[in-house]
């Protein structure tokens, strides 16, 4: 877990844990949103969905915000620094508007839009694109605090991963309209291979991409309708994350719900486990035909690269070091910056990223960057269009 400024890994923890609680329970957003925003010390936030086509802009599950700052964001939304921000950014990229603070202040949204109504800056991130519509989470501060800093701008990095997944599975699942006689269909369209387990561990659904990820055979399988991983340490930490997710209980050694799943060739590949538990509230109701206790959806990186970076190192073998280099590159630093923050060299910067490269099969950043960061809904798009 990566350390940040007055966070705690219970902390990060427990705000993970509820974006993921989102997925199939999409009306606990307020209060994940407001979890997000007590984590990075701001006075409001929430989810904006923008139709790219309409140029419209509609706020979901916002707080601390007076109507008429809303009603004025959604007048000059398509002039501001964030709609020409999201137009060039990936999924999962953060954004604050006081990247370059004299800019800001000087700028006429700044004048017109926060200025009067009190809010010196604002962070963002895209965290779902699907046809014409695009979804972004948001935090904002008032004046009577700082901007936000690099520690802020880091912690929404390592949080965004899981905000996008959690919302291209309700997306893809589209709760609103989700009936159980459709249950099936609609699972078989993802491209994410979903496992779902009874509390006894046995499988009790399989869609169409699980199917074919078991029939591969060299990463994952099921022993004894149970399901399991090829590579033994891949075999013992998925048993242990699927146990603690049925019964509810905090494993301090699980730090997130997400689990790499080595190849068991020994090639380099495999795919990343997110683990949903889905026995309380809604959840357990869709999913009750199934008589299930957990989801698991399991991706293959290579297609849906969308995963913490500690299951990333894990995956492809990557040191601490590596891995601390990888982030501070993937923040958008260069390597003598990357190497200042760090505290080590440009050369040595240099030679853990021909290492990383090495690993990960990539030969350029841009690549390595794209492998880590690129975030495709786990939807076929013939399967899941609007």
């Amino acid at each position: 877990m990566v350390d940040l400024e007055g966070v705690t890994a219970q902390q990060l923890s427990d705000v993970i844990g509820a974006v993921y609680d989102c997925a199939l329970a999409p009306q606990q957003w307020p209060h994940a949103c407001r979890m997000v925003a007590d984590l990075c010390a701001s006075t409001g936030g929430g989810i904006c969905v923008h139709d790219l086509q309409q140029v419209q802009n509609d706020q979901l599950f916002v707080f601390g915000y007076s109507p008429q700052f809303l009603e004025k964001l959604g007048s000059q939304y398509a002039q501001s620094p964030m709609a020409a921000a999201d137009i060039v950014s990936n999924i999962g990229d953060v954004n604050s508007l006081a990247r370059e603070p004299q800019q800001l202040t000087e700028s006429r949204f700044y004048r017109e839009v926060l200025q009067p109504f009190d809010l010196a800056d604002m962070v963002w991130f895209p965290a779902l694109r699907t046809g014409r519509r695009m979804a972004s989470l948001h935090a904002s501060r008032s004046s009577e605090r700082p901007f936000y800093q690099l520690h802020d701008l880091r912690l929404f990095k390592l949080l965004s991963p899981h905000v996008c997944r959690a919302l291209a599975i309700s997306d893809a699942l589209d709760i609103r309209a989700l009936r159980s006689e459709m249950l099936e269909k609609t699972l078989d369209g993802l491209s994410a291979g979903v496992f779902l387990t009874a509390r006894d561990g046995h499988v009790v659904y399989m869609n169409a991409a699980a199917e074919r990820q078991v029939r591969a055979g060299q990463a994952i399988r099921l022993d004894n309708k149970r399901l399991s991983a090829a590579n033994p340490t891949a075999r013992a930490a998925l048993a242990k994350a699927i146990d603690a997710a049925m019964h509810g209980a905090a494993d301090p050694s699980w730090k997130s719900p997400s689990v790499a799943i080595a190849d068991g060739t020994g090639a380099g590949g495999g795919y990343v486990a997110t683990l949903l538990p889905i026995e309380n509230g809604e959840r357990s109701g869709i999913l009750a035909p199934f008589a299930a206790s957990v989801a698991v959806f399991m991706q293959d990186p290579i297609q849906v690269p969308l995963m913490p970076g500690e299951a990333f190192a894990r995956l492809h073998g990557l040191t601490g070091a590596e891995l601390r280099v990888l982030l501070a590159l993937s923040q958008g630093l260069g390597g003598m910056e990357s190497a200042e923050m760090l505290g080590i060299t440009e050369p040595t910067v240099r030679t853990h990223l021909q290492r990383i490269f090495s690993k990960t099969g990539t030969t350029r950043q841009s690549d390595l960057l794209s492998l880590l960061h690129r975030s495709t809904p786990p939807v076929r798009a013939a399967a899941h269009a609007h």
